[in-house]
């Protein structure tokens, strides 16, 4: 059979489309930060500082608060009161995999952009990555999903009002500033692990997604209902097993007709740098293939639609008196896990 035209690379346009996603979502989470820590500062120094409202996106970065309030949910059919955008946040990405596959992970997440950037610049340094052998990579992929097990067993052994009192407590109450803190008050042995895994991202594509993020783990459980994958065709595949070469997960694309593992981030690197016309693409049932732009556009659609709604139904953010905010988030430090 004749093989295809080769296609100039030039024309792919997704990774570009991509990076700006990527980087404007990252921006979007620095953005919040700083909002974030002028609001707690106002209320550290008895308002000697600035007062900015808080941002409630600052919840996307509490996903066991989430996983409490869709557990309280689903008991009592009520809205949360706190920490409510948490949860929308992470229904809103769940739903992202499920539909898009892993595409959070691969377009969104900002942790997994700080990642991916080591690991070029690993590659850009070293003039490759590195792979560990597959009878210790198994194992090691595993630990995310033991990770996400635990925090799964935990709130699902919580009762609707045992995680009520839990939320509505101090601790819950300003597990936002907790977080914050663990950021800026780093110990040192925070600091070396941090250290040491910003070290192996740049020898190993995304180690800390690949191995230890229960958050990934379970987007990566949605993925698999997604009806997208990555999909070749082996009659104009011409066997160059670039793709395989380029994917971030390590895995087979040149040896599989479809990629329906949880690891695949829908990152389209790989359908990227393919040389043949349509060897590989990003499609849905029937090889109907799914461009760039139309793969942002969903995330968008999806990411926005559940913020206006949620802020339309008023239980986007947490409103607490600002006297209670004087009260808690100079103590932050003194109130410990329940």
């Amino acid at each position: 059979m004749k093989k295809p035209f080769l296609r100039r690379l030039a024309e792919d346009h997704s990774q570009r489309i991509r990076a700006w996603v990527q980087w404007s979502f990252l921006a979007l989470n620095v953005w919040i930060g700083v909002q974030f820590w002028l609001f707690v500062r106002h209320y550290e120094t008895a308002g000697a500082t600035v007062l900015v409202s808080r941002p409630a996106g600052v919840e996307g970065w509490l996903p066991i608060a989430a996983l409490m309030n869709w557990k309280y949910f689903f008991e009592t059919g009520s809205l949360p009161r706190i920490h409510g955008a948490g949860m929308f946040l992470l229904g809103a990405f769940f739903l992202i995999s499920i539909l898009l596959r892993k595409s959070f992970c691969g377009w969104l997440c900002p942790v997994g952009t700080l990642s991916e950037t080591l690991w070029k610049a690993g590659r850009w340094a070293l003039g490759r990555n590195f792979a560990p052998p597959r009878w210790l990579d198994i194992p090691l992929r595993s630990l995310k999903y033991v990770l996400l097990g635990l925090f799964l067993y935990a709130v699902g052994s919580m009762s609707a009002p045992a995680i009520r009192t839990f939320l509505e407590g101090p601790y819950g109450l300003v597990a936002d500033v907790k977080m914050l803190n663990f950021f800026r008050h780093m110990t040192i042995t925070v600091a070396v692990v941090t250290g040491l895994l910003a070290v192996a991202s740049l020898f190993i594509p995304n180690f800390w997604c690949r191995y230890l993020c229960p958050y990934g783990a379970l987007m990566g459980l949605g993925a698999l209902l997604s009806p997208l994958r990555i999909r070749r065709s082996p009659e104009r595949c011409i066997d160059c097993a670039k793709c395989a070469k380029e994917c971030p997960s390590l895995l087979p694309v040149d040896r599989l007709v479809q990629i329906r593992s949880a690891e695949c981030l829908g990152c389209m690197r790989c359908v990227a740098v393919c040389p043949a016309e349509e060897a590989l693409v990003l499609g849905a049932p029937r090889r109907r293939k799914i461009p760039a732009t139309a793969l942002a556009a969903a995330m968008l659609a999806i990411f926005m639609g559940t913020y206006v709604w949620a802020n339309a139904a008023g239980r986007w953010k947490t409103e607490l008196p600002p006297q209670m905010y004087y009260n808690l988030i100079p103590r932050a430090h003194e109130f410990g896990h329940p």
